[in-house]
């Protein structure tokens, strides 16, 4: 009998063990997806509108752009800019694959992607004026609508780098032509 109850109290072990281990699985996956969530619809900026979440979502961005680079400091805005670009372009690769589905390749309600294309948009943009950021913002959004010169060849890339890439491709288009129209605009006045 005694043999039989350490292998019951082994087996109690086990299954203690075993769901736990379930629960941990579950509880991590199911915080992975609302973090994953929260994260690819900009904090939720995207359940704020039916329509036009990339437009918001890209406008939202904007206005937190103007007031930090307003705002001054002794850091380098282009270096903060580069960094920030970097980190949210891989973290929205990753949350864009795990919310995406087969149906629907590129969700709207998934926005982190504009963030990034928009703070790309504002890449060495002197200067920072209410004006040069709404030129910025304006052409990110054409550019990113109309997606010109292949960039719409980008969406295919699979498992979240299509959804990041195209609108990293439209923001730096922006800006070299913001860029371009301001140096432009310098040197005839």
């Amino acid at each position: 009998m005694k043999f039989n109850y350490r292998v019951d109290r082994r087996q109690h072990k086990i299954e203690l063990l075993s769901s736990k281990i379930w629960l941990w699985w579950f509880m991590t996956k199911r915080f992975l997806d609302f973090a994953s969530l929260a994260l690819a619809t900009g904090l939720g900026v995207a359940y704020l509108t039916p329509i036009a979440k990339a437009t918001l979502a890209s406008a939202v961005t904007a206005v937190i752009y103007y007031v930090f680079a307003r705002s001054g400091g002794d850091i380098s805005l282009s270096m903060i800019l580069v960094a920030a670009i970097v980190v949210i372009f891989f973290v929205g690769v990753a949350v864009s694959a795990r919310v995406k589905s087969d149906e629907d390749p590129d969700p709207s309600k998934v926005v982190i992607d504009e963030v990034a294309g928009q703070l790309a948009a504002f890449l060495i943009l002197a200067p920072v004026e209410w004006w040069s950021v709404l030129a910025a913002f304006l052409l990110f959004r054409l550019f990113d609508i109309v997606k010109p010169l292949g960039i719409r060849r980008l969406e295919a890339i699979p498992n979240g780098w299509g959804i990041m890439l195209d609108d990293l491709a439209a923001g730096v288009l922006a800006a070299i032509v913001i860029n371009a129209a301001i140096l432009i605009a310098n040197l005839v006045i």
